[in-house]
């Protein structure tokens, strides 16, 4: 039997099956999460705040306009949601790093490489930590879009959508971010 998809599963939640939710979660909560902390900036207050998206997103499900993606709503919310927090918070969107430990929140970005053995390793952690302190370099609206993008691994419609920008727009931001990425990153990429 074929997976059903997020609008059928909303329908039958809507219909009275509400375990079905628990699907919706499974399929979203990791991305979600991860979404939350690149914004955040706290693992631990990505995933709280999460939790409240989902409680928020099932309380609100008769109100999904099904002429939408259900994943592009949920990430909506999640973003509403993440910048009200912050405004509560008066939290400042400075680095994807915790500044008090260096690490960055969420767990590291894996690169392929090569290299077989310790240097090998080194090396991706490296090259992970020079793009994760580029992308946290960017301005705030090329950020947000590499995020979505990457970290969230949403299309390029559904960042549209969430952003309420044109596609054009979208894809031409992305590029000029990516580029930015590029331009600061050539000197260590080509080492």
């Amino acid at each position: 039997m074929p997976e059903r998809t997020d609008e059928e599963l909303v329908e039958s939640i809507l219909a009275g099956a509400e375990d079905d939710f628990r699907v919706l979660v499974l399929r979203y909560q990791q991305r979600l999460a991860n979404y939350l902390t690149r914004i955040l900036r706290n693992q631990d207050e990505a995933l709280e705040l999460s939790q409240d998206v989902f409680l928020r997103v099932y309380r609100a499900l008769d109100r999904f306009d099904s002429s939408y993606r259900f994943s592009t709503w949920l990430f909506r919310v999640a973003q509403n949601a993440a910048i009200d927090l912050m405004r509560k918070r008066r939290l400042k969107l400075v680095s994807l790093t915790r500044p008090e430990t260096g690490d960055s929140d969420g767990g590291e970005w894996e690169f392929a490489s090569d290299e077989q053995g310790p240097y090998g390793e080194l090396r991706n952690r490296e090259r992970g930590g020079a793009i994760l302190m580029a992308v946290s370099r960017l301005k705030g609206e090329y950020r947000e879009l590499i995020e979505l993008r990457h970290f969230a691994e949403l299309s390029y419609d559904d960042i549209a959508e969430i952003k309420e920008m044109p596609l054009g727009t979208v894809k031409n931001k992305l590029f000029r971010g990516r580029q930015m990425l590029k331009d600061e990153l050539e000197e260590f990429l080509r080492d």
